[in-house]
């Protein structure tokens, strides 16, 4: 029998891989100024920190860190990592599991309570990633329009009333991929609406502390008071997305559940990362650094916005209080994937916007990340870009 006739499993039916992945496969070529991704600027990785750090802890703790450690995370970094996840919820937390990124923190959920056919209901649109991720699950994903001020409250009680679904997926900050942020006064009423139709809510805050404008809002968790909100959190984007540290916090029941799962996963998160942002958080390197990182972004999130504002008539913007995108919908008839490989012809890449629809279509939309280009890139691959649209128009 060839190998070619091999049967993979039911659960691959329909998935294609990220298209961002497939994009940096295209952009790896010299000179190309890439807004298609999501990654921190270079100069806010504090390697030589780290470096410090981890030389630290492994003078002081190196045969434990070394070694095998426990599912339920490396108990110093349990510790602060508690303590930090409560400031940043805002209200106590029966327990919290660090995980190997906050992509696996969905992963393990999706593990803990979907069954094939189960519907979870998601923002349209929602981040990519984890969209694959709910495929991979065979869920049955429902979205639920917004306005500039995020979920719709009417259509999300409607869509629970008619379609019971298990989970809600919801990013409320600085949201990937459009940059929107949750009005405060439709927080509460989430969580509300969770209790009422017993859904759990994921609520995936990584971008929570990039703030560089307006005024914070509470989290959904700090409404929760059954325990149906899970909260999602991350250390990539505001120390490393190369350490993998992430976490989830909520119910005891539901985290436990996620700890069973990620034993068949990977054991445990790498003890050497654990312990680096542990020492973070207990040296308090961690509000000074996020003062710095937000002062650059917030420069380059204006240069953006700055020449998206000569950009052709018909096109309209986020103009996000902070996160690292801005979500650009261009004129009727316009399709930002054949736009793309004439912009990449030009040494400029993004993300067409067509991916972060559960169903699809909305071909004139694209996402842009600022964080990653440097303010002459940004106003070089800008201008670019908006001569790709101009000569398509």
């Amino acid at each position: 029998m060839n190998i070619s006739e091999i049967q993979f499993a039911h659960r691959f039916d329909g998935i294609t891989g990220s298209a961002i992945r497939e994009i940096f496969k295209l952009i790896a070529q010299p000179n190309m100024i890439s807004f298609a991704g999501g990654n921190p600027s270079p100069a806010a990785l504090p390697d030589e920190k780290v470096a410090e750090l981890a030389a630290q802890v492994l003078r002081d703790k190196g045969k434990v860190l070394l070694q095998y450690g426990a599912t339920e995370g490396y108990a110093p970094f349990v510790e602060s990592l508690k303590q930090y996840a409560e400031a940043a919820v805002g209200c106590p937390l029966p327990a919290v599991l660090p995980v190997t990124g906050s992509t696996q923190a969905m992963d393990l959920l999706c593990k803990a309570l979907i069954d094939p056919g189960d519907t979870v209901l998601v923002e349209n649109p929602s981040f990519l990633g984890n969209l694959q991720c709910m495929k991979f699950y065979q869920a049955n994903l429902v979205p639920v329009e917004s306005d500039e001020n995020g979920l719709l409250l009417d259509k999300l009680e409607e869509a629970m009333a008619k379609h019971h679904p298990k989970l809600l997926y919801v990013i409320p900050t600085f949201q990937n991929p459009t940059g929107k942020t949750l009005a405060a006064e439709r927080r509460r009423p989430i969580a509300e609406l969770a209790a009422k139709y017993g859904v759990v809510v994921a609520e995936d805050d990584p971008y929570r502390d990039l703030r560089y404008s307006g005024t914070p809002a509470p989290s959904i968790k700090s409404f929760d008071k059954e325990g149906w909100v899970a909260f999602l959190g991350s250390f990539s984007k505001i120390i490393s997305p190369g350490l993998r540290v992430g976490y989830i916090a909520g119910d005891a029941a539901i985290v436990r559940k996620c700890t069973l799962g990620k034993q068949s996963t990977d054991v445990h998160t790498a003890n050497l990362n654990q312990a680096i942002v542990d020492q973070f958080l207990r040296q308090g390197l961690l509000p000074e650094h996020i003062r710095r990182i937000c002062g650059d972004y917030r420069l380059q999130r204006d240069a953006m916005l700055e020449e998206l504002a000569s950009f052709p008539a018909g096109t309209s913007y986020t103009r996000p209080d902070g996160g690292l995108f801005i979500w650009v919908t261009l004129p009727e008839g316009l399709d930002a994937k054949q736009l793309l490989e004439k912009a990449i012809e030009r040494h400029v890449a993004f993300v067409p916007g067509t991916h972060f629809y559960a169903n699809g279509g909305h071909e004139n939309t694209l996402r842009l990340n600022f964080s990653n280009s440097t303010l002459e890139q940004i106003h070089t691959g800008m201008a670019a870009l908006r001569q790709v649209i101009e000569a398509s128009l």
